[in-house]
């Protein structure tokens, strides 16, 4: 079995303040797969920006390790660190470009800090430009561009040094959503024609649908369940799992609690299939819908949606009949469920 190109174990992070040691992060351990989109999902505050930068070692943990390719980080001279933070490029919420140097000049920069030719760093420079579609932008300045060619620039210059992982940190946070659609194709195509690993870490679920294929969800410094993206949105086990899919529909529940009710799982059918639709036709009776926290997530419907049975019962069971015999997973639930 191929080592996972990043494993981090038990990790922590512990930050000294005016007002005393601050808890960052507590006994984390994950494991990225060569070549995966893995997510990392958090409310803000929850240690997601502080995990990101300790798998660099930009932040060095208070205990634990991190282990790249096999090698440990923590054993690493400061030299070696350098040479394998070269294999990590980073993409930042505020691209962090610099404004005195044209978008070329940009890329080239962590070329020039580890000693490429000119001539080489430059035509390196101009194959990224094209790869994101800025080759005709070589020559303007930060300020001349938009947030979106902004994060195609970033991309560019972090996958100069021919990179195994792209670590994001909230790379899409400051764009508009046609423009974090674009974004995130681009970092697909990038992780589909290179091979390149990539590490996403987001408040966003919408990003985590969009691109990953796994994802941890971090609450309050800890890991609280890991999983592929379908098996998790169609079943959070956690409290912060349910939250950060559900939403605000859970909450908007409330009004609903006093009638049997059901959720129905989403776990992989064709999303064109007009699931309530055909089963109110069918049983000739209509149902509630308290909240959905369904996606489409490659032509398949993943998620749940929780639905009030109809108050009769003869129809109530027609309902669930019909759910049986098209085999679509579902259970009552009790009013502390929903």
């Amino acid at each position: 079995m191929e080592t996972p190109i990043i494993q981090i174990r038990d990790l922590g992070k512990e930050f000294r303040t005016a007002n005393g040691p601050v808890r960052a992060l507590q006994d984390i351990n994950l494991e990225v797969d060569a070549g995966e989109i893995f997510g990392i999902i958090g409310l803000s505050g929850a240690g997601k920006s502080t995990l990101v930068r300790c798998v660099n070692y930009l932040e060095v943990p208070t205990e634990g390790d991190v282990l790249f390719e096999g090698r440990s980080m923590a054993s690493m001279t400061e030299k070696e660190r350098r040479a394998t933070r070269q294999s990590m490029g980073m993409i930042f919420q505020q691209f962090n470009l610099l404004a005195q140097r044209n978008v070329i000049r940009n890329v080239c920069f962590p070329l020039e800090l580890i000693g490429v030719p000119k001539k080489e760093a430059r035509e390196r420079a101009m194959e990224l430009l094209r790869t994101v579609g800025l080759e005709e932008r070589a020559l303007a300045y930060p300020a001349q561009l938009s947030g979106g060619q902004k994060q195609r620039v970033a991309i560019a210059r972090a996958l100069a040094t021919n990179p195994k992982v792209l670590l994001c940190d909230e790379a899409t946070s400051a764009l508009d959503p046609d423009t974090t659609k674009q974004i995130l194709e681009l970092l697909k195509e990038i992780n589909r024609a290179m091979g390149v690993t990539i590490l996403v870490i987001t408040h966003e679920m919408s990003v985590i649908e969009a691109i990953c294929d796994r994802v941890a969800i971090i609450d309050q410094s800890r890991i609280a369940e890991v999983g592929a993206v379908s098996e998790i949105f169609v079943d959070p086990k956690s409290a912060i799992g349910r939250r950060l899919i559900m939403g605000e529909a859970a909450h908007q529940a409330e009004a609903f609690k006093q009638q049997r009710s059901i959720r129905i799982i989403f776990d992989g059918r064709e999303s064109a299939e007009p699931v309530i639709s055909n089963m109110v036709l069918a049983c000739n009776a209509p149902v509630n819908i308290m909240y959905a926290a369904t996606r489409d997530i490659q032509g398949k419907a993943m998620g749940q949606m929780v639905v009030q049975l109809p108050e009769d019962a003869a129809s109530a069971e027609r309902v669930i009949r019909y759910l049986r015999s098209v085999r679509i997973p579902y259970e009552e639930v009790g009013e502390n469920e929903i």
